[in-house]
């Protein structure tokens, strides 16, 4: 029986699809390795490492990232001991490297073949570092910290044998000697699950329900910040809800941070944003439904009149794709990877990310017309299916794994 390491904190993260598939088909012992909020999965032996030990509190603040990459690179080479000695001997390891956690996997277990997982390339440059004005970010010191902060996506690179990133974009963003090597293959969506279904009840909070006969406005993140638009969407808030009184606006994600950071003065976004627009909002038709089942959040998507999607050029977050897959009307920021999925006019409609009057504009005038634009509906699932659909995805991902047995 062939052996595999899966490695992630948050495991099984990007390959909750793959494994599930390599689980079904059978003939392989499964491993993983995962930080405190890995999960365990039936079938697979999961070793977790904790945290790791604190970084020196004198270490250069140049370094302080890369000292914490390190940390959990050495807690995790001690969890795969900890697996070795229960008999773990991988021929493949697979991983996302971007936390530091695979830094020394390969002393630990030298014979395996490794595929990284690459995310994303950290720059100054063409991508979520200062690209809205309002958030700025200066200084040589700046500029090296966030160079660091590949180091371990880097010593993965160096290391692996397949390299693999879920959009062209994302992908294009690493440096040639890289870049050459990474085969772009997204995660997958499952688009028989996250389908339209015209017959979706969503109960709220206040218990009230929606259904696709309501005109429902929805936005989705992981977290409520400004790296997918939220201060966006809110500022735009207060003019679409007098231009659409009928409107139902159903907001999901957790009133807390993913990748940015929180208000310089304390709190949450939106406790922020409400302060700035909350007196020009009705209440009774904003409903923040936080973290929800994943059927639940399907059923928000399938009631959608409207679905508006932004984003820093950033990692694509599979809610957009869930979305489209789910047949919703696509209004969405004009930035990368966003551009590689959504045409303007033929399966979506673009606007400008960080101008909440444009934003505002193209929603009434979307959530007005809506009923004549079907073909954008109909055209946004067949591109999931066209690029992204689950079987196909983990095919393409079960052959590369398959390369390196």
């Amino acid at each position: 029986m062939r052996e595999i390491l899966f490695v992630h904190p948050n495991f099984p993260g990007q390959f909750v699809h793959v494994l599930r598939e390599m689980l079904r088909r059978g003939g392989w012992r499964v491993w993983a390795l995962g930080g405190d909020t890995a999960k365990s999965v039936p079938g697979v032996e999961l070793e977790r490492w904790g945290s790791p030990r604190p970084s020196s509190a004198h270490a250069d603040p140049l370094v302080g990232r890369f000292a914490l990459d390190a940390g959990r690179g050495e807690a995790a080479a001690a969890a795969a001991r900890r697996l070795q000695s229960a008999g773990a001997d991988p021929g493949v390891i697979v991983g996302h490297p971007g936390w530091g956690d695979m830094l020394f996997l390969h002393d630990v277990f030298p014979r395996a073949r490794m595929l990284s997982y690459l995310e994303f390339w950290f720059s100054f440059a063409g991508g979520d570092v200062n690209f809205d004005p309002e958030f700025a970010v200066a200084g040589a010191e700046a500029e090296a910290r966030l160079r660091l902060r590949n180091a371990p996506t880097l010593f993965a690179a160096a290391e692996s044998d397949v390299l693999v990133s879920p959009t062209r974009w994302q992908a294009g963003r690493f440096p040639a000697a890289i870049r050459d090597r990474v085969h772009v293959v997204h995660d997958g969506i499952d688009t028989q699950r996250a389908a339209p279904h015209g017959d979706v009840r969503v109960d709220l909070p206040d218990g009230r329900s929606l259904t696709s006969g309501d005109e429902v406005l929805t936005f989705v993140a992981r977290s409520l910040e400004p790296y997918r638009g939220f201060h966006v969407f809110m500022r735009a808030l207060p003019a679409i809800m007098a231009a659409r009184p009928q409107a139902q606006v159903v907001v999901v994600g957790a009133d807390d941070v993913s990748y940015g950071a929180p208000p310089p003065g304390g709190g949450t976004w939106y406790g922020v944003l409400m302060r700035e627009v909350g007196d020009r909002i009705d209440p009774a038709r904003l409903h923040m439904l936080g973290r929800i089942p994943y059927d639940a959040f399907l059923g928000v998507l399938q009631i959608s009149r409207v679905h508006l999607y932004l984003t820093y050029p950033f990692v694509l977050s599979w809610s957009l794709l869930e979305a489209m897959a789910c047949g919703a009307l696509i209004v969405a920021s004009d930035t990368a990877p966003v551009t590689e999925f959504i045409e303007d006019g033929v399966n979506g409609i673009l606007v400008p990310m960080l101008d909440p009057q444009a934003v505002a504009g193209t929603v009434i005038r979307t959530l007005d017309k809506a009923a004549t634009l079907s073909r954008l509906r109909e055209r946004a699932r067949a591109t999931v299916i066209e690029r992204a659909e689950l079987q196909h995805c983990v095919a393409r991902h079960l052959d590369l794994i398959a390369g390196l047995c």
